[in-house]
């Protein structure tokens, strides 16, 4: 190396991490030894974007906050930001960890920032980085939201209608009619979404018996790293990598938890599915209680082995075949 590029090196700017704390009107952005408020809309993502741009910035971190951190998250990915989108429960358990015990949006943001550091140097720190979706997979996943919030919706008004009074029920059912209503058009809404612009996953995940169009359009919607990343990777992101829980000479129960939860919910119903029609899940689950695993670890189990074959049947590009997994189950 030169003297000339040595001195060139010395003088370079050092990379620095960001912390952003996301509310609905306002962001809170801590970086180094800077802080600086903006508003969470367009305007202010632009001012932030440009700021951050010129700070030699190398890793962003925002917390999940119901959505509100969306578009500062592609907002910044457009502007080539490196971002990780974190679980709150992640960045609070980094603070008590830290002895944080205040919370303010400045004090998140710098923890926030803290926990940029220490996912910047990690060898995984792939598996923090959001993926930027495009713009068909930001409207396929606006229609499964709203569609697990119409579910909702109807899960709420037909239990009322159980107990309701008579005077009352002729209301919940108006209502539940028209629920029915809204999710048969969503439900072909999506559809179509999936037909036209995602039928390559479709081609592939249609083979699978107990992968059904809401667990499809979950994966496509939610799970844009299906078939990018390895099998351990991708069960860490749903939330269905068994965790070790041994110290000194106990041996703990591995447990899972953590991840993304719409799409282990919808994975643990298609391998319930699984396990009555799918030959390679149901073997797979009867070798388990044979060996007498609990019955709900079993199912865990059945959850992590369908969505590894998924992984892998989306990255090689082919179609589900029973006397390849069988080997395997």
């Amino acid at each position: 190396m030169s003297v000339h590029q040595q001195g060139r090196e010395a003088t370079a700017a050092p990379r620095v991490n960001v912390g952003i704390d996301v509310s609905k009107d306002g962001l809170d952005a801590v970086w180094g030894a800077q802080s600086q408020h903006f508003a969470n809309d367009a305007e202010g993502l632009e001012q932030l974007a440009a700021a951050l741009q010129q700070a030699n910035v190398d890793l962003v971190v925002l917390e999940a906050t119901g959505g509100y951190e969306a578009l500062a998250a592609t907002t910044l990915q457009l502007a080539g930001l490196a971002v990780a989108v974190v679980n709150p429960r992640q960045a609070r358990e980094f603070a008590k960890a830290m002895g944080v015990l205040a919370k303010t949006d400045r004090v998140d943001a710098r923890v926030l920032r803290d926990f940029a550091n220490v996912i910047a140097v990690r060898e995984d720190r792939a598996r923090y980085l959001r993926a930027l979706p495009d713009e068909q997979r930001v409207v396929l996943e606006a229609l499964v939201r709203r569609r697990r919030q119409l579910v909702g919706m109807r899960k709420a008004e037909a239990q009322r209608l159980t107990q309701a009074h008579k005077a009352a029920k002729k209301s919940l059912a108006a209502v539940l009619k028209v629920l029915d209503a809204q999710l048969r058009e969503l439900d072909g809404q999506i559809d179509g979404h999936m037909r036209t612009h995602f039928k390559e996953a479709l081609r592939w995940l249609d083979t699978v018996k107990g992968v059904g169009p809401v667990t499809q359009s979950t994966l496509a919607a939610s799970l844009p790293e299906l078939g990018q990343l390895g099998r351990r990777a991708i069960s860490s992101l749903a939330g269905l990598a068994p965790m070790a829980r041994d110290s000194g000479r106990m041996r703990g129960k591995r447990c899972t938890g953590g991840g993304r939860a719409d799409v282990r919910a919808v994975l643990y119903m298609a391998a319930l599915s699984a396990i009555q029609h799918n030959a390679v899940i149901r073997a797979f689950h009867q070798r388990l209680i044979a060996k007498g695993k609990p019955p709900k670890v079993a199912i865990i189990a059945c959850t992590r082995k369908l969505l590894t074959i998924l992984n892998a049947m989306v990255r090689d590009h082919t179609t589900w075949d029973d006397s390849k997994h069988l080997k395997t189950a």
